[in-house]
């Protein structure tokens, strides 16, 4: 069985003039981010790995996330594949982690997670908003052979379903 985590990063803040890959957290996505990793840790249990977008926004959600739960640095990859706005470059990452991983949460961007979170699952949503999270829980045993599986939505006001 394979779980995979989807979490959008937090409130991003676009009032520095920044390019966008350097674009800070708000003050309010950094409360929410830590309201919801302490709300929502049973999400978080047993990761094998968490993988994040490089993007300070999706990073900076990654580490406040991590240091709520205890969680080892060692389990944290930062994958420039996860800057991405396109579902299809989600898919392929996917499809190709490491089938020693049976639980793997991401961190990174629409609209590319919403996609991802409706190509993977039988339910679909319209948008995860920042901080949303959702969980999808598979009945394969290896990440390349994954067809639709159960969708579990971290906390329902935070996702829009269609």
């Amino acid at each position: 069985m394979k779980e995979l985590v989807i979490l959008r990063h937090a409130k991003s803040n676009r009032e520095y003039m920044v390019d966008d890959i350097d674009r800070p957290l708000s003050p309010a996505g950094i409360e929410r981010i830590i309201k919801i990793s302490k709300k929502m840790r049973i999400f978080f249990e047993n990761t094998d790995i968490i993988m994040t977008s490089p993007a300070n926004r999706a990073l900076h959600t990654t580490q406040l996330m991590m240091r709520e739960l205890n969680y080892n640095y060692d389990q944290l990859i930062v994958d420039r594949k996860l800057y991405t706005f396109y579902v299809n470059d989600l898919i392929d990452l996917v499809l190709g982690l490491d089938d020693r991983w049976s639980k793997v949460i991401l961190v990174g961007h629409n609209p590319a997670f919403t996609e991802l979170v409706n190509h993977f699952s039988r339910k679909k949503i319209m948008h995860l908003r920042t901080a949303g999270l959702a969980k999808i829980t598979f009945e394969s045993n290896n990440w390349k052979s994954l067809f639709q599986g159960q969708l579990v939505l971290g906390q329902k006001s935070n996702i829009n379903r269609y």
